[in-house]
């Protein structure tokens, strides 16, 4: 892939420095935290004043709420990244639990609340005391016995800063992210989101010919329920966890239909292992006009795993060589994935030092997400398909196309989901994700709750006059050509090219 420029970082990887340990490991009763700051001497004061004022608020809680001093508390230092002669450390008091597995989850709270304070995208935290938030769950983790009850109070933590997408999630579930992403995982083939309005559990999608989709579940119907639990407070990681499991066993879930006035209907289904491969193709021949063959390549891209650009860009060049005039890409029901695919895919499709997307940090800078003397790998027409399921990445990618002019958009009003986060492996092997910025396209529209809206609604009538297709195409490709938006997608491929003759 080209080269972007050196400000383009990968977000899912910009944080992975931030949390530091002691070399000598975890000591019982101390706890050590670096939270980077910047390195003027006006800063590092403002913010020693901010950490006494914690530990002034911190003391007088703990001293209420229990009654004793600080002999068995727990403690952890906020260095600054000062001038030498500056760096200095705070440490503040907290009780230490008892049990020891509370206590190990004890760190991996502060570790989370300190990436949240210097990297979430509202500075605000929802108008609320970080700090003291802090306070106050370790005081109400304090008498917990079992880590599962403890990790429950750092979701509760989380939840209250507004933002569904900043989560934390087990070792487990983590281990499985990862699966996911890297595009190989054994589970019902489902794809999952949080409705952000409603904090339901919804399916974007169905893997074709998956579990899931063999069963008749369908983008948009609601899981109730996943082996007798209700799903009231997961989120889609706890879910997809829950869904997942060895090929051969089975899984039993709720749906509630979206198409049938809300019908919850109980089905068992076998896990299988599941091949997440994001990129499937074929070639549209159909005779033009003037009787001349024309051939439209098809790609549909369902997911931006690790692979997904190296995948897409063997598509592209493959159906290029079998002289393809024009292009289909359907990222219908892609619920997005890694950023950097989407960007990478992006840079395919178009020349010179476009801008890709815009981010916005949690101070309001804007900053320009560009690429450098690029060269796309085809100058064809080209139109890009989206639905309600197109989210998060999809949406960079057809705003990026868009809006540089080089794709049309077919179909309905995207996802609307405008935020990126990092994700980093805590010391525990949980992960924690953090919205650390949001985006608009390159031409500054705003997503996040809003969409996308296409240039051209397709609708489930069939066009009046399908194209001639050969016969021994005819087996491969009707599925396609039974597709209304795919139809949609030729007329406007075939209004361009005839735009394109006459001039």
């Amino acid at each position: 892939m080209r080269k972007r420029k050196q400000r383009t970082e990968d977000l899912r990887s910009k944080h992975d420095h931030n949390t530091t340990e002691e070399d000598s490991g975890f000591v019982p009763g101390r706890l050590l935290l670096c939270l980077p700051t910047t390195t003027t001497t006006a800063i590092w004061k403002r913010k020693k004043v901010e950490e006494m004022k914690l530990k002034n608020k911190v003391e007088v809680a703990v001293k209420s709420a229990f009654g004793f001093g600080f002999s068995a508390a727990l403690s952890f230092c906020i260095f600054c990244h000062a001038p030498t002669a500056l760096a200095q450390s705070l440490t503040v008091a907290f009780p230490v639990s008892r049990a020891p597995e509370v206590n190990a989850v004890q760190r991996t709270l502060v570790e989370a609340w300190g990436l949240i304070r210097e990297t979430f995208v509202d500075p605000t935290f929802n108008h609320q005391d970080w700090d003291m938030k802090l306070q106050q769950t370790m005081v109400e983790m304090f008498p917990l016995n079992s880590a599962d009850a403890a990790y429950t109070k750092i979701s509760g933590m989380l939840s209250t800063l507004g933002d569904p997408f900043t989560r934390i999630i087990s070792p487990k579930e983590y281990q499985g992210f990862r699966i996911g992403s890297d595009g190989n995982l054994q589970g019902v083939g489902l794809f999952i989101n949080v409705e952000p309005r409603t904090g339901h559990l919804v399916v974007l999608s169905c893997i074709e010919n998956s579990p899931a989709a063999r069963a008749g579940i369908h983008q948009g119907d609601e899981l109730v329920e996943i082996n007798g639990e209700r799903l009231d407070g997961i989120d889609s990681e706890g879910a997809a966890q829950r869904l997942r499991g060895n090929a051969g066993t089975t899984v039993t879930v709720k749906v509630k239909d979206s198409s049938r006035n809300s019908y919850i209907r109980e089905v068992k289904l076998p896990r299988e292992y599941i091949k997440l491969s994001p990129i499937s193709s074929a070639i549209i021949p159909h005779k033009s006009s003037e009787g001349q063959v024309i051939k439209t390549g098809y790609v549909k891209l369902s997911t931006f795993s690790q692979s997904a650009a190296e995948d897409m860009q063997n598509a592209i060049q493959e159906m290029k060589n079998q002289g393809v005039h024009s292009y289909i890409l359907d990222l219908r029901n892609n619920p997005g994935g890694l950023v950097k695919a989407g960007l990478d895919v992006a840079q395919m499709w178009l020349d010179g030092d476009e801008t890709l997307v815009n981010t916005i940090d949690r101070d309001g800078n804007m900053s320009p997400i560009n690429m450098i003397n690029g060269h796309a790998i085809t100058h064809d027409p080209l139109v890009v398909i989206v639905n309600e399921g197109s989210a998060s990445a999809s949406e960079i990618l057809a705003g990026a196309l868009h809006d540089n002019g080089r794709a049309i958009l077919v179909g309905r009003k995207t996802f609307g989901k405008g935020k990126i986060q990092s994700v980093t492996q805590l010391h525990d092997g949980s992960a924690l994700f953090v919205t650390v910025a949001k985006y608009v396209s390159p031409a500054l529209h705003d997503i996040d709750q809003v969409g996308i809206t296409p240039d051209v609604q397709c609708t489930t009538e069939m066009l009046n006059s399908p194209k001639e297709i050969s016969t021994e195409d005819k087996a491969s490709i009707s599925s396609l050509e039974a597709d209304s938006c795919i139809m949609v997608a030729e007329h406007e491929l075939d209004m361009k090219e005839s735009k394109g003759t006459v001039s």
